[in-house]
């Protein structure tokens, strides 16, 4: 059978093989489905199942975008079969908490896919233009950790091609500068003239932003709480793999602590949270001082302003988009402004 592009294309009988592939016992009769979710880049709906046998009543399925300019972007950034390769390949060899995946696969030519997995429900996803709090940011720094810590330096992931640094097709994208002006077309009115003058100080330390000279592993690239479901099946369960990388794990961790938690919440916290962060990596023998955690960890704080610029003007435009986009830029800078960020990167 050739990969459904769309929950339309899906048959009770491809979900009964699939099923069945992954060890599950039963027939689907016949089943229907709603869409879930606000995805920029994908589209993700629920299978509510009508069966005879051991088998769920419902699953989630995520497919590409409608949008033809979010999907486009899947496409050039090798985000679908990115999210596919980590379910296939490298979800068993890490230890952050997933959804259970019961079909993942890819076709190359038309970069259709689709995820079947877990449905987390009842979980709770928090939306990103709130916050989490100090409990279940230790909750996701200690998953996050679980992340990074299995393939800590692990010089085999050099020669996965799809852990590669992302690219726009066969060419590398443009500078920060050529995205920070669209950026600033469709935001500049929505930004303070401090705010504005911090994307521009980021655009001049960019070199030494891309070179961190750290031991890199496994990454998420956008760890925040938009791709989190609290509670439910899983204390905590993280799922949006489209740009699994091999990167520096300070990244996530900056980029969460940066749009996830609230500026005044991050600034009283942020030490004890970043210690517990470093405890649970250190139970996987990654050996680092306490100064060299914070010197990354400062050196990352531009991650969510990065990806706010960089993708905002990418992906297809919604309202809510917009001001997820705008949260997290904020949240982002005043990070930055905090702990000196750009001073750091200008000393380098």
């Amino acid at each position: 059978m050739s990969v459904p592009a769309s929950p339309d294309q899906v048959s009770p009988e491809w979900l009964t093989s699939r099923l069945h592939a992954a060890g599950l016992n039963g027939t689907v009769k016949d089943f229907s489905w709603q869409p879930i979710g606000a995805g920029q880049v994908g589209e993700n709906v629920r299978f509510t199942l009508h069966c005879v046998g051991d088998l769920p009543e419902t699953l989630v399925g995520k497919f590409p975008s409608t949008n033809p300019m979010s999907k486009h972007v899947g496409v050039q950034l090798d985000n679908y079969a990115r999210e596919v390769f980590f379910y296939s390949e490298l979800a068993n060899s890490v230890d952050i908490q997933v959804p259970r995946c019961f079909a993942a696969e890819f076709d190359a030519d038309t970069h259709d896919f689709i995820i079947l997995m877990e449905d987390l429900a009842p979980a709770v996803q928090i939306d990103q233009m709130s916050e989490c709090s100090i409990d279940q940011a230790a909750l996701a720094l200690e998953e996050l950790a679980k992340l990074h810590g299995p393939r800590w330096g692990d010089p085999s992931l050099t020669k996965l091609p799809l852990l590669a640094t992302m690219r726009l097709g066969e060419q590398e994208p443009p500078p920060y500068s050529a995205f920070l002006d669209a950026f600033n077309q469709r935001y500049g009115t929505r930004l303070t003239g401090n705010e504005q003058a911090a994307a521009e100080s980021f655009g001049q330390v960019q070199e030494a932003y891309a070179s961190p000279n750290t031991t890199k592993t496994v990454i998420h690239i956008d760890y925040r709480l938009d791709n989190m479901m609290f509670g439910g099946p899983h204390p905590l369960a993280v799922f949006d793999w489209q740009s699994v990388n091999h990167g520096h794990a300070f990244q996530d961790v900056s980029y969460f602590m940066g749009t996830s938690v609230s500026t005044s919440r991050r600034a009283t916290n942020e030490r004890a949270l970043l210690e517990h962060y470093s405890g649970v990596l250190g139970s996987y023998g990654v050996q680092m001082s306490w100064d060299e955690c914070w010197r990354l960890y400062r050196h990352f704080a531009p991650a969510g302003l990065n990806m706010s610029v960089l993708v905002s003007t990418l992906v297809g435009e919604t309202e809510r988009g917009n001001d997820m986009f705008m949260t997290m830029a904020r949240r982002s800078i005043a990070m930055c402004e905090d702990l000196q960020t750009f001073a750091l990167l200008r000393s380098y």
